[in-house]
Order: C-alpha cells, then structure tokens, then sequence
C-alpha cells in the first residue's frame, strides 16, 4: 500500500470518527486525556519524593555515624541538599495537583504545568551535572585534609598507583567519562520521567486549541 493512500485512510476514519461525536464531547474526551497525563507527571514526581527521602535518611545515617571526619562532612552536607531537593519537589506536586485539580483541566491550567515541568527540567539537568566537579573536588579536599585517613582508599591507591601524576590523571579520566555517561543518562532519565508526558501534555494543548 503506498504511505498517500494510507494517510488518506487515516484521514477518513478520523473525520468519521469526528462526525460520529459533538464537540462538547470531544471536548470532555481531550481533557480527559489531559487529566490523565497530569496524573502519570504526579506519579513521576511522587517516585523522586520517595527517592530523594530515602536519599536523605541513608546519607542522613552516613553523616552522623561514619568514624571519617570527610564522611561526615560529605554526607551531612548533601543530605541537606538532597532535603532541599525534595522540598522542591514537593512545591512542584502541590503546584501542578492544585492547576490540574478540576475534572476537566483548562488549557491555560495545563500551559503552565508544561511551563513549570520544563523549566524544572532545564535546572535539574544543568544543576546534577554542575555538580560532578563540584562533588570531585570537595571529595578530594576532604580525603586530603582529613588527618584520618581511609584504610580501604589508601590500600586500593598505593596498590594501582605508585606517582601522584597517576592518580590525578587516572581521577581526570574518570570524572570526565563519568560526565558523558551521566550526560546521556540524564538526558534519557528526565525524558522518560517527565519529558515524554510534557510532549503529550503539548499535544493536548494543541488538540484542545483546535476545538
């Protein structure tokens, strides 16, 4: 079959399908779906929330009972982001369930879930891989200045490396090859947890803008 006659067929039963409903129930029909999507995006939100507290009460742990000075210091710090983190994600639940909240989601409700998703989206990619430097170098000025060192790390060291030229090319090359996998990770992460259904929320405006 040739893909113009398939369009056409598409096109057909479309239109038949369009003939067979009013508007108003083609309306009802779109916010439907709106509404539906709304609820995957707040089950999304909801996994990070559970992720990130579980995030705090393990590096929480970490930071109060590790015999390292650096490990302490380490995880304390970042259990306060990550609870930062999830306070944000948190703000963002109750904003996109207090506009998608009606039965019937308004276009201009649904406008600026897309607007608060994507902006969070933009920020929480630029913030995670601004971090991998920042978490390298405040890992590595924590290890070198702690007067206690780490047994396991020191052994692993002095058995792969034996000059410090070697152990600051080796933690170079995985820092960078670190970022490019998390870049991409990243970017298939957010996608599949909120970009994709941002798409469909996109498509639902469109459709409902054509009513």
């Amino acid at each position: 079959m040739e893909l113009d006659e398939l369009k056409d067929q598409l096109k057909n039963k479309l239109a038949s399908d369009h003939a067979g409903r009013s508007d108003s129930d083609i309306a009802v029909l779109l916010n439907k779906k709106a509404g539906s999507v709304v609820e995957k995006l707040k089950r999304s939100l909801w996994i990070e929330i559970l992720f990130g507290i579980l995030v705090v009460i393990v590096f929480g742990y970490l930071g109060f009972f590790s015999n390292y000075r650096s490990f302490r210091i380490y995880f304390s710090a970042f259990t306060v982001l990550c609870a930062a983190f999830v306070v944000l994600l948190v703000y963002l639940l109750s904003r996109t369930t207090r506009l998608g909240a009606t039965s019937l989601p308004v276009k201009s409700n649904l406008q600026s879930i897309v607007n608060i998703i994507e902006e969070f989206v933009k920020r929480y990619f630029q913030f995670s891989m601004a971090l991998i430097p920042i978490c390298f170098i405040f890992s590595f000025l924590l290890g070198y200045y702690d007067p206690k060192p780490i047994p396991q790390v020191e052994k692993i060291a002095k058995g792969f490396f034996t000059e410090r030229w070697e152990v600051i090319s080796f933690l170079l090359v995985y820092m960078i090859a670190l970022s490019v996998g998390l870049y991409y990770f990243n970017k298939w992460y957010l996608r599949k947890l909120y970009g994709n259904y941002v798409n469909q929320l996109k498509e639902c405006i469109r459709e409902l803008g054509e009513e």
